[in-house]
């Protein structure tokens, strides 16, 4: 997220502990086909389908038309938050999407994350599985990370939307991620049967239907009932937290989400903060 003003965008991410490779089940292979004829033409203008890259968001990059999206059965090279490594082994899902929002104003383009973190909430929800978000870019099954979101702004002032969500079920014994998040995945906790096509064509329905609405807007959260929505699903707001931030930590109550994406939060003197950069650590109560 951006270091001063609202939420900065990096690169790619995915729900996965930091610099480590696991096996697990392999889901329903992707159908590249039914893919491009559900979502291409209609929300986007191109979709591709590979069976392995570095980085999706690094590939996609490259690409020049509004309204691309790559998807990877496995990403190898995927980076994360302040430069850290990510692999995305097979059965999640690992797609990024480019977007060329020319009318919305620049300082409205961090909403692209908060928008993508809602389209996961729905899809979790399409299966059964009842999540949220935690502030700015991670989707929660109750304490536990099951998806994660960043992206970028390139040179020409596209942005490319890079989401990882795991799928198949995960072996035991994975140490928590960055922040101290165990993970799951949307197999842990449902005993519906999962197909990764449909849940693709969902996250990418949903991420179309909230895009769109909210660059008609020209960027405003409020007239595209984007921030009435994400605030809904935000487990954040109301809850203590702790901000790990690059010139020390916060402690204090996140309050409120401000019009450009920021996160209010109130330390323990009644001071505000506004935070648009930092790793949020929910707290428990004791």
């Amino acid at each position: 997220m951006i270091a001063s003003g609202p939420p900065r965008l990096h690169t790619a991410p995915t729900a996965r502990g930091a610099g480590r490779s696991y096996s697990c089940p392999v889901s329903t292979p992707l159908d590249a086909d039914v893919l491009r004829e559900r979502l291409v033409g209609t929300h986007y203008a191109k979709l591709d389908v590979v069976a392995s890259t570095g980085s999706t968001n690094a590939d996609l990059r490259r690409e020049t038309t509004d309204r691309s999206v790559l998807i990877a059965e496995e990403q190898t090279a995927g980076q994360g938050r302040r430069g850290r490594t990510w692999t995305s082994p097979g059965g999640g899902i690992y797609l990024s999407a480019l977007f060329r929002p020319d009318d919305v104003p620049p300082q409205r383009l961090p909403w692209l994350t908060l928008i993508a973190g809602v389209a996961l909430v729905r899809t979790a929800a399409s299966v059964g599985v009842q999540a949220t978000l935690k502030w700015p870019n991670d989707l929660l099954v109750g304490d536990r990370k099951a998806a994660g979101v960043l992206a970028e702004i390139t040179a020409d002032h596209a942005v490319v939307v890079g989401i990882g969500l795991n799928v198949a079920k995960l072996p035991t014994g994975i140490e928590p991620g960055a922040g101290g998040l165990e993970p799951t995945s949307l197999a842990d906790n449902t005993d519906q049967d999962l197909d990764r096509t449909e849940i693709a064509t969902t996250l990418l329905d949903e991420l179309a239907h909230l895009e769109r609405a909210w660059r008609d807007a020209h960027g405003d959260p409020h007239a595209s009932g984007l921030y009435d929505e994400y605030v809904r699903e935000c487990s954040t707001l109301g809850r203590r937290v702790r901000v790990d931030l690059s010139a020390g930590q916060l402690s204090g109550t996140a309050q409120d989400l401000e019009v450009d994406g920021t996160l209010l939060v109130r330390d323990d003197d009644g001071v505000d903060h506004p935070v648009s950069a930092g790793d949020v650590v929910h707290l428990r109560v004791r």
